[in-house]
C-alpha cells in the first residue's frame, strides 16, 4: 500500500501468520522490527503502556505524517512485530490510500517497505511490481510518494527523546515542538526499521563524494576502467558521456527523487555510483543517512 513515504508490504498486525509472511517475503531477519501503522494518535493508547507527554504533543504536531514514535509495548504487540524488544513503533501515515486502509480494518497493519529486504525502498507501485512480483496478493496504487523517504524514528521509551532514524520529518522541526535539542542516535540498543549498517542498497557499488568532489572521482574510476554514473545536482562539471542521474539541491526535493533515481542507475548497469552528498539540514540529513547505509560494505550474498 502507498504512503507518504514509501510503498508498505502490509499485513494485520495482529495477525502472526501474515506478519511471518512478511518476513518471508522480504528475506527480513525476523529480530528486524516492523512499524505498526494506525489510523489515529488515539489508537495508540492501546499498542503502548503509557504515552507519554512528550508523545502526545508530537503527534498532535505531525500525525498523520512521516513520523513514528518507539514507545513501551502493551500486550497487543505481539514479538512478532517489535522483534522480541519491549518496544513498539507507530505512526499514522497520511496518505488517503493507506488511511482507507486502516479505518477499514480497524487496527494496525505492520508496513514495512515493499522491496527485498536490504535494496532500495519502493516509491511508485511499479517499483513495488518489479521487486516483489507475484509474491504479494495485491498493489494499491496511489501515484508516486510525496516525501520519498521512510520516517524519521523517535525514541522516547528511554525518557530523554533520541532520533533513531532521520527521515521524512526534520529533526529541526521535532526540536521545535519538544522545545529542546534532540540528538541523532543511529546507533542504539533499541533496534528499529532501517538501522544495519548496509540497507537502502542500489546493485553499484556507492562511493559518496561532496559535490565540487565529483568531477576528479569520476576521472580516477573512468581511468580504472570503471562504468560510472553520478547521482547529484546540475553543474557538476563532469566527464562528457557520463551519465547524471539528476537530484535537486534542495533536501526536500532531493528525498522525493532519491530512491527513484537509484533505481534508473541500477537500470543502466554501472558498476560505480558516485553520489553526493546533500546539506545535513532538513531532510539532507536523512538522504545523508540512506546514501552513506548505500555505500556501506554490504553483507555476503545468500
Amino acid at each position: 500500500m502507498p504512503t507518504e513515504t514509501v510503498y508498505g508490504l502490509a499485513a494485520n498486525a495482529e495477525d502472526e501468520l501474515a506478519v511471518r509472511r512478511v518476513f518471508a517475503i522480504k528475506g527480513r531477519p525476523a529480530t528486524h522490527p516492523l512499524i505498526v501503522h494506525v489510523a489515529s494518535a488515539e489508537a495508540m493508547a492501546s499498542w503502548v503502556r503509557a504515552v507519554p507527554e512528550e508523545a502526545q504533543r508530537l503527534a498532535a504536531a505531525f500525525w498523520p505524517g512521516p513520523l513514528t514514535l518507539v514507545l513501551p509495548r502493551s500486550a497487543r504487540a505481539t514479538d512478532a512485530v517489535t522483534g522480541g524488544q519491549d518496544t513498539v513503533a507507530l505512526r499514522v501515515p497520511q496518505h488517503p490510500l493507506a488511511r482507507a486502509v486502516l479505518e477499514a480494518l480497524g487496527g494496525g497493519v505492520a508496513a514495512p517497505s515493499a522491496n527485498r529486504f536490504g535494496r532500495v525502498s519502493p516509491t511508485t507501485a511499479e517499483h513495488v511490481r518489479a521487486d516483489l512480483g507475484e509474491d504479494v496478493d495485491l498493489v494499491l496504487d496511489g501515484g508516486p510518494c510525496a516525501v520519498g523517504v521512510e520516517s524519521t524514528i523517535v525514541d522516547l521509551s528511554q525518557g530523554a527523546p533520541a532520533v533513531l532514524r532521520p527521515g521524512g520529518l526534520a529533526v529541526e522541526a521535532v526540536e521545535r515542538v519538544l522545545g529542546r535539542a534532540v540528538p541523532v542516535r543511529t546507533s542504539s540498543t533499541v533496534r528499529v526499521s532501517g538501522s544495519l549498517a548496509s540497507h537502502y542498497a542500489p546493485r553499484a557499488g556507492v562511493i559518496l563524494c561532496e559535490p565540487a568532489q565529483a568531477a576528479a572521482r569520476v576521472e580516477a574510476l573512468r581511468a580504472q576502467g570503471q562504468r560510472v554514473g553520478v547521482l547529484g545536482p546540475e553543474g557538476l562539471g563532469l566527464p562528457a558521456g557520463v551519465p547524471l542521474y539528476e537530484v535537486p539541491e534542495e533536501p526536500a526535493g532531493a528525498a522525493r527523487v532519491l530512491y527513484t533515481r537509484l533505481r534508473e542507475a541500477d537500470a543502466h548497469g554501472h558498476d560505480v555510483l558516485v553520489a553526493c552528498l546533500p546539506r545535513a539540514e532538513g531532510l539532507g540529513l536523512a538522504v545523508r543517512d540512506r546514501l552513506a547505509r548505500a555505500a556501506a560494505p554490504r553483507p555476503p550474498e545468500p
